[in-house]
């Protein structure tokens, strides 16, 4: 099991977190997003994949997003097409991309099929009235239901308090191939600022499952 610390925004913050060693760190360029990303990343340990998040946004600026920071992934957290991913893909050949969907009772997983040979990961993510950081949980049951092997990122609203959950999900067959926990605003002290020491408990306990 993995972990995605997303939302990162403010250089001193992102040098403190990186000391953690996150698997991946999520920096979002949306500008409708209170976490949207305008400044510079700073030098982090090579492990920890640094993650471009992005709402329907053109491939041209994709592109001058991964070439200006570095990126080694892509998440595609809009309405973007199994072709859009494929095109991104050949375009930026190398990179992880990670397709996301908003997740609801009647989430139609039959809608995931087209994807799974234009994406590296699914993340699912609560359905809410922002495109992410939405702090609240989807009902995880939902994914008793899922019905590929494709592996996925867990998102939406998890924290601290959300342990002893997560810790019966990871044992379910639900999350049979569940590979990053994600986790963004339930760690904040505001939008992209976040809380180290109550990351580092969260890491320690993720690093206790596996």
């Amino acid at each position: 099991m993995k972990v995605k610390v997303c939302g990162m925004k403010y250089e001193d913050n992102i040098r403190s977190v990186s000391l953690l060693k996150p698997d991946y760190m999520g920096f979002i360029f949306y500008g409708r997003s209170k976490r949207d990303f305008k400044g510079t990343i700073p030098s982090i340990n090579k492990e920890i994949k640094k993650v471009g998040v992005f709402v329907n946004e053109e491939l041209e600026t994709i592109k001058d997003r991964v070439e200006r920071f570095g990126l080694d992934a892509i998440q595609l957290h809009g309405d973007e097409s199994a072709n859009d991913c494929d095109t991104i893909l050949r375009e930026l050949p190398g990179l992880e991309l990670i397709k996301a969907f908003s997740m609801s009772e009647s989430f139609d997983f039959n809608r995931l099929e087209a994807y799974l040979k234009s994406c590296d990961y699914f993340l699912f993510d609560t359905k809410g009235k922002e495109r992410g950081g939405n702090g609240t949980l989807f009902d995880w049951s939902i994914l008793e239901d899922y019905p590929f092997e494709k592996p996925f990122f867990l998102s939406g609203g998890i924290g601290l308090e959300e342990i002893p959950l997560l810790r019966d999900f990871l044992k379910s067959d639900a999350a049979t191939f569940c590979k990053v926990i994600d986790v963004n605003s339930k760690f904040e002290i505001e939008p992209g600022l976040k809380k180290v020491e109550e990351l580092e408990r969260f890491i320690e306990f993720i690093e206790k499952e596996k």
